[in-house]
């Protein structure tokens, strides 16, 4: 009787118990040489998945270079083998006669698998198809184990050194001591060879963890693959990384919750704008851990702020911010953009992210409020010609000589309480404005005033974030493990419990004073980063100690966001 009837296991000596400090396989940073790979094949009648069946499994468990064990079994696949899988197999329908079905063998292959291994095949996707197919078809949940494709690795790997990437030509050329057969043992055998040389390939360029290895595919078809190399001091921490070029200079700076698996995705093969020319740039890759995401946010902040790095463009832009200033030192006050701060008395809001935006802004409060548009002095009160704001009755423009002192200055008190406690002076003519033009079926004027109104209320709501974080004083609170301290909105320290000062640590400095005026351009990029941390994770923190007001005294803003259709 043929010996290859009935399944073949070789037992899987029993490993030792895990030590406390020991990784798990949930942690993709486990180093390859403790990962188990199961490596596998199927034999089949034939097709796809859907119409056809499997007829032999074949597999090897590998861990550390060793094995561990070996699984063999013919399946009756419930239909007639056709005859060119005969030939290519040898396996024929007298063989499989009198194996067990699938249903039968399937507990079997899933022991010997395990829960945490990671399954490999030469086109693993097609093994893996079959599996599911019959997993599928026994009422069984599929197998969730990741997996890992030799063809994939061998086309990164191996580019330029074989005519093709075919499981017999690889073995032919590579002088593999297992040779495939089209039985899955063989096959499976030849592949955990296949794999094991691989792998060697891979830490040539640095892939040491089980996440390098996933992504690999992606990776080593870039031009700059070789540049790999720069990644391998990375730790799988948060922090922030910094890209550096020949003269040392910072090309670009980013944060990670996971620095090695961050850096080592822009050798993706992804066609990302910039990317190519910044890997190609790039001769250095410095990085700084940090305790946790409100550190690694800020920190990243203050050195784009500090470097400009040319390949960042989110906070390298700042010393451009305008403010919206209104002027309160003349007889007829009136809104500007300008780009610096000083100390006139007047009002500004900001800094905003643009020109365009500023005088967008300046458009919305004019629209609802009649403070004067020309610019004219203010010590002319019969000046000529009029303006047409003045003209059609819009604006209380010195320039027509008809608005009173009196008169003016109301306007102006209106206007700053708007700006200011009262947004709703503003935001309630805007919204009516906005029905009036619907109602009279002016759609596309009244989109446009709905625009200014909702870059007047978010221009008023980030402001808000600006005065409340700053009137907060000290503010020490925790989140999970982790703690950190404000001063005035801007982060002091940071860290874990238990833990040493932080990078940002500086007990030395004294804190910064309260300022009554608009926060500078960086520092209104860090107490927006802030504050988005905060309001990601509010449901995470514990207040322990604030010295001022960390309270939000004002109704909500309405943000007049359109509904999603």
């Amino acid at each position: 009787m043929n010996e290859h009837l009935f399944a073949e296991i070789q037992p899987t000596p029993a490993a030792p118990p895990l030590p406390p400090q020991q990784r798990t396989f949930d942690d993709l940073g486990a180093s390859l040489h403790e990962v188990t790979f199961v490596v596998f094949d199927v034999e089949t009648t034939g097709g796809s998945a859907k119409d056809g069946a499997i007829t032999e499994i074949g597999a090897v468990k590998l861990r550390g270079g060793e094995c561990l064990g070996t699984y063999q079994t013919l399946v009756d696949p419930g239909r007639a083998i056709p005859p060119e899988i005969t030939i290519l197999t040898g396996i024929t329908q007298a063989m499989v006669m009198r194996a067990p079905a699938i249903n039968a063998v399937l507990p079997s292959f899933i022991d010997f698998v395990g829960s945490d291994s990671v399954l490999v095949g030469h086109n693993v996707r097609y093994d893996v198809s079959f599996m599911a197919a019959a997993m599928e078809r026994a009422g069984r949940e599929k197998l969730t184990h990741r997996s890992v494709d030799t063809l994939a690795l061998a086309r990164r790997l191996l580019r330029d050194e074989v005519p093709n990437y075919r499981l017999g030509t690889l073995a032919d050329r590579l002088r593999l001591s297992h040779r495939p057969s089209h039985r899955a043992l063989d096959d499976a055998l030849a592949t955990g060879e296949l794999l094991h040389l691989l792998l060697e390939r891979a830490g040539a360029i640095g892939v040491t963890g089980l996440d390098d290895l996933l992504t690999l595919p992606k990776m080593a078809g870039n031009a700059q693959a070789q540049k790999l190399k720069l990644t391998e001091r990375l730790p799988r921490s948060p922090g922030v990384y910094l890209f550096r070029g020949r003269a040392g200079e910072v090309l670009y700076v980013g944060k990670a919750t996971n620095l090695r698996s961050r850096v080592r995705s822009y050798f993706s093969t992804d066609e990302r704008r910039k990317i190519g020319q910044l890997l190609r740039e790039t001769h250095r890759i410095d990085h700084q851990v940090c305790r946790n995401g409100l550190e690694a946010a800020v920190l990243e902040l203050r050195l784009i702020h500090e470097h400009l790095p040319r390949f960042n463009r989110q906070g390298t832009r700042s010393s451009a911010y305008p403010y919206v200033k209104l002027t309160l030192d003349e007889r007829f006050p009136r809104l500007s953009v300008v780009r610096t701060l000083q100390d006139d008395g007047a009002l500004y809001l900001g800094p905003v992210p643009s020109s365009k935006a500023a005088h967008r802004l300046i458009e919305a409060i004019q629209t609802a409020s009649p403070i004067r548009r020309c610019s004219t002095k203010s010590t002319s009160r019969t000046a000529k010609p009029i303006c047409t704001a003045a003209q059609i009755g819009v604006a209380a423009c010195p320039c027509s000589g008809q608005t009173s002192d009196d008169d003016y200055r109301e306007i102006v008190v209106g206007l700053v309480a708007g700006l200011t406690r009262e947004p709703r002076r503003l935001l309630d003519p805007l919204d009516q404005r906005i029905a009036v033009l619907a109602a009279e079926e002016r759609y596309e004027e009244a989109a446009d005033v709905r625009d200014r109104a909702a870059a007047l209320s978010a221009a008023l709501r980030r402001q808000r974030r600006f005065d409340l974080l700053r009137r907060a004083g000290r503010v020490r609170f925790q989140v999970g493990d982790a703690w950190a301290e404000l001063d005035n909105g801007l982060l002091r320290r940071c860290g874990n419990i238990d833990d040493p000062p932080s990078l940002l640590d500086n007990d030395e400095t004294e804190s910064p004073p309260v300022v009554d005026g608009p926060p500078s351009r960086n520092e209104a990029d860090e107490l927006l980063c802030i504050a988005r941390w905060l309001d990601d994770n509010a449901h995470r923190i514990s207040l322990e100690l604030t010295t001022g007001e960390l309270a939000e005294p004002l109704p909500r803003l309405p943000t007049f966001v359109p509904p999603e259709p």
